[in-house]
């Protein structure tokens, strides 16, 4: 079970004989303020009594007395249920008792409950009828203060309003905080530094426990306001690895922190009495992280999840953690999806989609009768309409699949009763048909049922759950004929979670619930809508001025559930398949190729396979400075790299296109077309001809074996910012907010004027263009924009398929993933943005400190080059830099990716151009001295 997960399964077995007072002995919402030792006066034949030990504890609804003795019952006293409380022997003693008792309390009531009888988990016995019982304290001088106490709590428990008995009993709560502050002598050092204290309370399942929080620049405490469990939690902020911002009973008012990375269950949840102290808390520690650990978001698990780094139950995880699922918070705990829809069957085939549920559909339209009948009620309804008078995660849900376990938390949400031995969890394939056919009944599932924990499945504790109409005996849960086991069960319950058609269609499920679909105009057209109350926002607490009606819809909202917070405005993309998965795994995987062996010459590089390149960006962190070479006078702009490898072609804002000798080392030629900028440079297949863009607005054509210029393209209004070619078509963007395609035929004899362009396709936008990509098929373009949007245009029709604001000023650089499922770039804003090409949505964020002007990346790790001269070497699935390579003095601008076998084997090789521009790195070298605009500089 989650939220007792982090006890081993030996502690949890004892929980039940050996720790018999909890939190969950009280009603929800109630508050345990004190303990006093104490002895019980029972009356026997009229003139006998005897003690017993044990401890009184006072409650804000309630006396709770717990024997030392297991075998005598913890009795529980509603206050409400009082007739008269006072010192023992006040007004006379009762007739019972043939004297006063010295430091006696006297409680005359109606209703008592006998809890845990020799230690056995079973419903309360309750008694009824009017007694009295004396508890003697061990401190008579107490007795004064532990009545006055009582017949305030009590006055506050008989109010006729639920909502003037709440407001009474949290001022009385506020009073005792506010009388108390923290136990500075329970810092775990003297030298620490107190940065704040508050007043909040620890949230757990079902029961809050209020106290005070402090925060030093070490270590984070909550001190209860009664020491229980124990007098002082600590958590060392050197431990934190994730925090959280909640909403709790609607309002954010909570914080949830962990020291793990993918552990589901958290370390502390905390609830604040006001959302600066919260918010003010959070910043501290955030602050701390922020210099130890790596921000998550839902995106950057998007990303992980879709390259498989992040199995279907991880991902699972993570998301329902983000948006507000905690286990310490049953109205919101982890939700996951029924997946298999065959509990019937011998063997379980999961290579039949038959086999598997609907994910596209919420539970509640699994049955076309069901929902039609629903549909008929929904457009009947007057506003606000819902579709399901119930939710698909409730506290009494989460409890249904887990009371074998966790008893005593079905015992406090249901009164000290076990629900009806036929409507308790006995069978999986009686729950499953009870899903698709119940008028009310539309839940899914919890974590547990992919874990691999079956205590939930098996009655270890030996329970009394009642007995079945057919009269056997609730018990061990049935399983399918196709689980052998309660492992097995667990087991193949989670191959199903893994399996392919599963991990082909999770993302319909996840728009449901996290998603697109969850509210609104999608949500109607999915059948997904619950009621009102369920969605954030659906109702302001702060609003209702009747406390009467703000805790009865408190009460209403928490008991009913909540829908999780809305993590996707856009359709989730899909997961990678199988076949793609080779392509996608990160370059880590990889690192223990690093050291193989390649010799040079070995393959040319038209034999260039998928493993040479996966090695050699494997080895991408390696690179070191390895020669530098002046070439121009001003920023180089563009660079493009001959097939053999030899020759390396630049444009600059000096106007030139020059092409140098990687053999010889030398500058080969320096070509000018105009007195304007070059922009970008690029080979036509068989490196005869290099064709540049200017800041003239037109396109330059030259003739390498001819060494002129071939041809000229007037195509835009404004300066060609970006060009790219495939299969005979040109592609030009510019500053004239076009990105134009053109035909182009290749001139028959090298150097003769024959180009013939036509003008295809206009793909207009709204500014200026500063850079385009295509996608290997050159079936997609990217562009990206002066004002920082990326679009995403399907060529075939010249038609946008998504447009995404990404940036906050201008985009340097696009590119599409090898496998053409992602689209990364890169801004001013020193942001790297990858948005998935299939559903437009940004799913993973990097920041850097600069702008980063061009890059390189094999869909998983990225070379990029900063406005500083340096390289950076970004893990994209990791969330982080893996290596700064410092290699020039001014900004990068352009990035080529050269053969290995010609130039520093065994990486591929990059070019990097800039105001240092270019420099190839060679592995052991120091790095030369910086140089100046114009210079290209080689990295091995």
């Amino acid at each position: 079970m989650a939220f007792i997960r982090k006890k081993p399964r030996e502690q949890q077995l004892q929980l039940y004989s050996k720790e018999r007072f909890s939190l969950l002995l009280l009603t929800l919402e109630e508050h345990y303020f004190e303990q006093h030792t104490a002895n019980h006066l029972q009356h026997h034949g009229g003139r006998s009594e005897r003690k017993i030990r044990g401890s009184l504890k006072i409650c804000s609804k309630s006396v709770i007395f717990e024997p030392d003795a297991i075998s005598q019952p913890i009795i529980k006293i509603p206050l409400r249920d009082c007739i008269k409380i006072g010192k023992h022997g006040e007004n006379g003693a009762n007739r019972h008792f043939t004297k006063a008792v010295s430091g006696g309390i006297s409680l005359i009531f109606s209703q008592v409950y006998f809890i845990k009888e020799h230690s056995v988990v079973a419903p309360y016995r309750i008694e009824r009828g009017t007694m009295e019982y004396v508890f003697e304290l061990d401190v008579s001088g107490k007795v004064e203060d532990v009545v006055e106490t009582l017949l305030q709590l009590h006055r506050a428990s008989c109010l006729d309003k639920l909502g003037d008995q709440t407001a009474m009993i949290t001022a009385i709560l506020q009073s005792r905080l506010a009388r108390t502050s923290f136990d500075k002598n329970r810092l775990q050092s003297v030298s620490e530094k107190l940065h704040m204290e508050c007043k909040a309370e620890m949230v757990t399942p079902l029961v809050t426990n209020p106290g005070h929080v402090c925060i030093t620049d070490t270590n984070l405490y909550f001190q209860p306001l009664n020491g229980y469990p124990k007098p002082m939690v600590q958590i060392t902020l050197r431990d934190v690895r994730r925090i959280y911002k909640r909403r709790h009973g609607l309002m954010p008012l909570g914080l949830e922190v962990f020291c793990t990375e993918d552990d589901l269950c958290s370390d502390i949840y905390l609830k604040f009495y006001e959302r600066q102290d919260r918010d003010d808390l959070y910043f501290y520690i955030a602050t701390y992280l922020e210099h130890h650990v790596a921000e998550r978001t839902a995106e950057g698990y998007t990303l992980q999840w879709q390259r498989g780094l992040l199995s279907n139950y991880q991902y699972l995880l993570h998301l329902n953690t983000l948006a507000d699922r905690s286990c310490n918070d049953l109205s919101q705990y982890p939700v996951f999806p029924w997946v298999v829809g065959d509990y019937s069957s011998s063997e379980l085939d999961l290579s039949n989609p038959g086999t598997f549920r609907d994910l596209s559909k919420p539970v509640g339209a699994l049955n076309k009768e069901r929902l039609e009948r629903l549909l008929t009620r929904y457009r009947e309804m007057p506003e606000p309409k819902f579709m399901y008078g119930s939710h698909y995660s409730s506290p009494g849900y989460v409890l249904f699949y887990l009371v074998r376990i966790a008893p005593e938390y079905m015992l406090c949400l249901q009164n000290g009763r076990f629900d009806n031995a036929d409507r308790m969890f006995n069978s999986i394939a009686e729950t499953w048909k009870n899903c698709l056919d119940g008028a009310t009944d539309f839940k899914e599932l919890i974590p547990e049922f992919y874990g691999d924990d079956v205590s939930f499945l098996v009655n270890s504790l030996k329970l009394d759950l009642g007995k079945r109409q057919g009269g056997q005996m609730v018990d061990d849960v049935e399983l399918p004929p196709w689980a052998r086991s309660p492992e097995d069960f667990l087991q193949k319950s989670r191959d199903a979670l893994e399996s392919d058609y599963v991990s082909e269609h999770l993302h319909e499920w996840i728009d449901l619930v996290f998603g697109c679909k969850q509210k609104g105009r999608d949500a109607v057209g999915a059948h997904n809508v619950f009621h009102p109350l369920t969605y954030e926002g659906g109702v302001d607490l702060n609003s209702i001025e009747d406390p009467d009606e703000k805790v009865a819809m408190l009460t209403q909202i928490l008991e009913f559930g909540q829908t999780p917070k809305q993590l996707f405005v856009t359709p989730h993309p899909r997961r990678i398949t199988p076949k793609c998965k080779s392509l996608a795994r990160p370059s880590s995987y990889n690192a223990a190729s690093a050291d193989s062996p390649v010799s040079p010459g070995e393959e040319s590089f038209e034999d260039l396979t998928e493993e040479s390149r996966t090695l050699a960006w494997s080895n991408i962190a390696r690179l070191r400075p390895h020669e530098q070479h002046k070439i121009h006078k001003e920023a180089v702009t563009g660079i493009a790299v001959s097939r053999s490898g030899s020759s390396v072609f630049t444009t600059s804002q000096d106007s030139t296109l020059k092409m140098f000798s990687k053999e010889s080392k030398m500058l080969q030629r320096s070509i000018s077309f105009s007195n304007m900028a070059l922009s970008s440079c690029l080979l036509l297949p068989g490196d005869a001809t290099v064709v540049s863009s200017s800041w003239d607005n037109n396109v330059y054509f030259y003739s390498i074996a001819f060494g002129r210029r071939q041809d000229t393209l007037m195509g835009h209004d404004d300066a060609v910012s970006k060009i790219c070619w495939h299969d005979n078509r040109l592609y030009s963007a510019s500053w004239d907010s076009t990105v134009k395609v053109w035909s182009g035929v290749p001139a028959e004899m090298p150097g003769s004027r024959r180009h013939q362009f036509d003008l295809l396709a206009e793909l207009e936008h709204d500014v200026g263009v500063e850079t385009i990509s295509l996608n290997a098929a050159s079936t997609l373009l990217v562009s990206g924009t002066k004002e920082g949007t990326v679009t995403i245009w399907d060529l075939t029709a010249a038609a946008i398929l998504h447009q995404i604001p990404c940036h906050s000023g201008t985009v340097c650089d696009t590119a599409f993933s090898p496998d053409g499922r992602h689209v990364l770039s890169a801004g001013e804003d020193g942001c790297l943005h990858v948005v998935d090409v299939q559903t437009g949505m940004l799913i993973s964020s990097l920041t850097s400190d600069e702008p980063q002007r061009c890059f390189l990346w094999d869909g998983n790790s990225v070379l990029s080059g900063s406005r500083s001269g340096e390289l950076l070497v970004w893990d994209l699935l990791g969330g982080k830099i893996r290596e700064r390579i410092q290699g020039h003095t001014g900004k990068l601008s352009a990035a080529d990716l050269t053969p290995p076998n010609l130039l520093f084997p065994p990486a591929d090789v990059p070019f990097c151009s800039g105001k240092l521009p270019v420099c190839p790195l060679g592995r052991g070298r120091s790095p030369p001295d910086p140089g100046w605009p114009g210079h290209l500089h080689l990295l091995g």
